[in-house]
């Protein structure tokens, strides 16, 4: 009995971003249903006093509210079209970044897994839902959310390990 086709150009590690992607978007989705099904919307509860408080907020646009204004159906397609293409780019890349390190792997896995997780609800709702809430005095972070979280860490992965393969290059040319 011959067993499925395996392609050589892949192996098992190959799933690795994939899973990290899923990890992510499934616990951004269960996040965001909690605060929806415990929090009504602009509830807000404090945590940690003058730091941070749990808030049930939507954000139709993207990062700090760009687009939020512009007319629904064009800002919809706009916010769908980058992350497929963001997620088309990233299954790209991986060939290439994946024997730049594992840096990289765990970054696009990160990375895919938000732009899931928010695309996910930009399809469902209209909007993103945000409820991490972190302010310092009056200096006041916009509400996020877990796949805001992701991203935001996946590229500062990807900005490392550039960093730290600039320096690499560097050594082995002197």
């Amino acid at each position: 009995m011959s067993g499925l086709p395996v392609n050589p150009k892949y192996e098992l590690r190959d799933l690795i971003p994939f899973g990290i992607a899923v990890a992510v978007a499934i616990v951004d989705q269960l996040t965001k249903l909690w605060i929806m099904t415990t929090f009504a919307l602009h509830e807000q509860q404090n945590i940690i006093p003058g730091v941070f408080d749990l808030v049930y907020v939507t954000n139709t646009g993207a990062a700090f509210g760009f687009l939020a204004g512009s007319k629904n159906l064009l800002r919809q397609a706009f916010f769908v079209a980058v992350a497929v293409i963001a997620l088309i780019v990233i299954v790209f890349a991986y060939g290439h970044l994946k024997r730049q390190g594992r840096i990289f792997v765990y970054a696009l896995g990160l990375i895919a897994g938000g732009a899931v997780g928010n695309l996910i609800d930009r399809l469902r709702f209209g909007s993103v839902v945000d409820f991490l809430d972190f302010y310092l005095g009056s200096y006041h972070w916009p509400a996020f959310n877990v796949a805001d979280s992701a991203i935001t860490v996946g590229v500062a992965l990807f900005l490392l390990g550039t960093l730290l393969q600039h320096q690499k290059q560097k050594k082995e040319d002197n």
